[in-house]
């Protein structure tokens, strides 16, 4: 499948070389097992990589998840991710299966991995490298078979550096690196985007056409989008 298929069928607008080699990266790691580690910017489209990976490879008729790890309260992520056990802890009314188990035999996409504390990076850690895990509160060994993509808009090297992200998870996570470039490095991508944004606002909402002036490309073009895409 070529970049521009890809690109079609994923609803992937912008024509920039930085972004169609990022495409063409995914492309390549897509049919392999690789743990994908995905970095950008928030709003860039760190999750659109992850699904174009997952569909362009052998777990496609699989299970996709996608975690926001930084979405997850700091008392519940253990139970979110790993599953629990019917009474492990107040509340645990029922027997709960957890994200890891739920992907099995198919992908699973950590957003924001470097959001979590020490504890469940080692947790994560032990996941990846015994392809097993053990609900709270239970005994059962469950064996896992699933393909790992993980993104975050921080530098990892630098976590590492400053000991908020662990040494050994990094590198059991960087099998591949996927950079997404910013909207602000991607040139007149940023006025095809502008132009579907308003093409689809306007046939939503049943109003007249109209197109961006001259002087309106201008400052779109010379806008730094914090945001990128997302804003």
């Amino acid at each position: 499948m070529t970049t521009l298929e890809i690109k079609q069928r994923f609803g992937v607008i912008g024509n920039s070389p930085l972004l169609d080699r990022a495409m063409d990266i995914a492309a390549q790691v897509a049919p392999t097992d690789l743990s994908v580690l995905v970095t950008g910017e928030s709003g860039s489209g760190k999750e659109v990589f992850s699904k174009i990976i997952h569909n362009l490879s052998a777990r496609k008729h699989g299970t996709y998840i996608a975690v926001n790890c930084g979405a997850i309260p700091e008392g519940t992520i253990d139970s979110e991710l790993f599953g629990h056990e019917k009474g492990a802890f107040t509340g645990a009314v029922a027997r709960k299966i957890g994200k890891f188990e739920e992907a099995n035999g198919g992908t699973i996409f950590l957003d924001e991995i470097a959001e979590l504390d020490f504890s469940i990076q080692s947790k994560i850690l032990r996941v990846l490298q015994e392809r097993e895990l053990i609900k709270v509160g239970g005994t059962e060994v469950i064996r896992l078979d699933i393909r790992l993509i993980v993104a975050t808009h921080k530098n990892l090297t630098e976590e590492v550096r400053n000991r908020t992200f662990r040494e050994d998870l990094f590198y059991r996570i960087m099998g591949l690196t996927i950079e997404i470039p910013p909207l602000r490095q991607r040139g007149n991508d940023i006025i095809l985007l502008a132009d579907h944004f308003l093409e689809s606002f306007l046939s939503k909402n049943k109003l007249p056409k109209v197109k961006f002036s001259k002087e309106a490309k201008k400052r779109l073009i010379e806008y730094h989008y914090p945001g990128n895409v997302r804003e």
